[in-house]
């Protein structure tokens, strides 16, 4: 059965932890905060102990992180981005500010759960809330252009979870109930839809006219884009249980990469669902509770021919796209997605730590360990971080108290932080030189 709350999951899996209080030192009350000052020479470790603390590789003392310049993004159509989920460095204004904010729908509560990240495609933002309810919302002002109801009148409630993606001109549905829908984006007419007889709690990846989905039971399907029809299939092993949420498939070069919650990451051509490689990011050395669980819950990435992947039980590994060889691997678990830009890679452990890594042989260069309860002297009101995403030389990370904070990518200092109206506890997007947040009451809040 599926965990009713991922983000308490994550926090009791975390390891036992003596905290030291953060003082946001520096921190100017401003959301991206001022530029970062060249760092200073060093190791940059946790300030944060660990039974088991992870700290910078003694090669990487000195090196300076260089990152390619931001560059504008248009549109964000699919979780996690484009289809292969390597976004790199994008570019926002160096003041942004809040400009606009809406109720998109129905938010977080006992009976479902706001699963999936917001897409962007055709000047529009489309909104899978709590309820299954897809709106559309203009990208620039936030007025609503039409809504959707897709949950079936003989569904009852808890059957929450799928996602959203946008492609030439149509929005392709995943959902909780066990069926997919393609619609038309300009005004929310259903295509068609496809019942695949289990759950989804995954966002789809769509690439030239095939939408790749997964269900529940590690079942997944290639779709054709056009009429729903079944493709092909591959079956991973079923889990009986599982964390709330996944990984969707990554896509580029002919090969689709899923990921299941097995822990198994399998590459598959595209045409013919063909097994390519097969690997299992199960970590042999995974100790007690939910962090047994192997699954990988963060997409997996396709950055120039390696695949970048991060599992639960306590295992980061790049790996060949196509011979499947493991480049390096790093005892690190996580349950959110990679990001990549240029030669570095920035991940969020499970014990909430954020870390910069180079991409081509796994050494860290630094560790910056984030603010884990609202009361630190009582261990009182755990906090639970989603991302990163990089903006203009930021690093920004969500968390379930309502902030968002920037850290720099070259040396973890925290910039800044700013208030949500409620918890953020899915990764915000960015499209057109705006920021956007959906927050656990589903209120959409544009930073422009």
């Amino acid at each position: 059965m599926d965990i009713s709350n991922s983000f308490s999951s994550v926090a009791s899996r975390a390891i036992s932890i003596v905290v030291i209080a953060v003082v946001l030192s520096g921190c100017d009350g401003r959301f991206l905060g001022r530029r970062d000052a060249p760092p200073l020479p060093g190791k940059r470790i946790s300030i944060m102990v660990h039974q088991q603390s992870l700290t910078p590789d003694a090669k990487t003392e000195g090196v300076e992180i260089l990152l390619p310049r931001p560059t504008p993004n248009a549109s964000w159509p699919q979780a996690g981005g484009y289809a292969n989920h390597a976004m790199h460095h994008i570019q926002v204004s160096g003041d942004i500010r809040e400009v606009w904010s809406i109720s998109a729908g129905e938010g977080s509560s006992s009976s479902g759960r706001i699963t999936s990240q917001p897409v962007i495609g055709g000047g529009r933002i489309f909104v899978l809330d709590a309820e299954t309810e897809l709106g559309a919302f203009d990208a620039k002002t936030g007025s609503e252009i039409w809504r959707v109801a897709l949950m079936p009148k003989d569904e009852g409630d808890g059957l929450f979870g799928g996602g959203v993606a946008y492609d030439s001109g149509r929005i392709y549905v995943t959902t909780g109930f066990g069926r997919v829908f393609a619609l038309e984006a300009a005004s929310g007419k259903i295509l068609w839809q496809r019942d695949l007889g289990a759950p989804m709690r995954t966002a789809p990846s769509v690439r030239g006219n095939r939408v790749f989905v997964i269900t529940i039971t590690n079942k997944f399907f290639a779709l054709d884009g056009t009429g729903g029809q079944v493709l092909w299939t591959h079956a991973g092993i079923e889990e009986a249980t599982n964390l709330l949420g996944g990984g969707a498939p990554a896509v580029d070069g002919g090969t689709v990469v899923v990921a299941y919650s097995s822990g198994e990451i399998v590459a598959l051509r595209v045409e013919t669902g063909q097994v390519l490689w097969s690997d299992s990011l199960s970590n042999a050395r995974r100790i007690r509770g939910s962090i047994t669980l192997a699954a990988i819950r963060g997409r997996p990435v396709i950055d120039r021919g390696l695949v970048f992947a991060i599992s639960n039980s306590g295992l980061l590994a790049a790996i060949n796209l196509r011979t499947g060889r493991r480049l390096w691997e790093r005892n690190i678990g996580g349950v959110e997605s990679p990001w990549i830009a240029g030669d570095y890679l920035f991940v969020l452990s499970n014990e909430f730590e954020l870390i910069a890594l180079n991409r081509r042989n796994g050494q860290v260069h630094w560790v910056t360990a984030l603010p884990q309860w609202e009361d630190p002297k009582d261990k009182e009101g755990r906090i639970n971080w989603i991302g990163p995403i990089l903006a203009s030389d930021r690093l920004i990370l969500t968390n379930s108290i309502g902030e968002a904070y920037s850290i720099s990518p070259y040396s973890g200092k925290i910039l800044g932080k700013v208030g949500m109206p409620d918890g953020v506890n899915i990764s915000p997007i960015i499209a057109q030189n705006t920021i956007y947040f959906l927050t656990d009451d589903a209120k959409l809040v544009a930073f422009r």
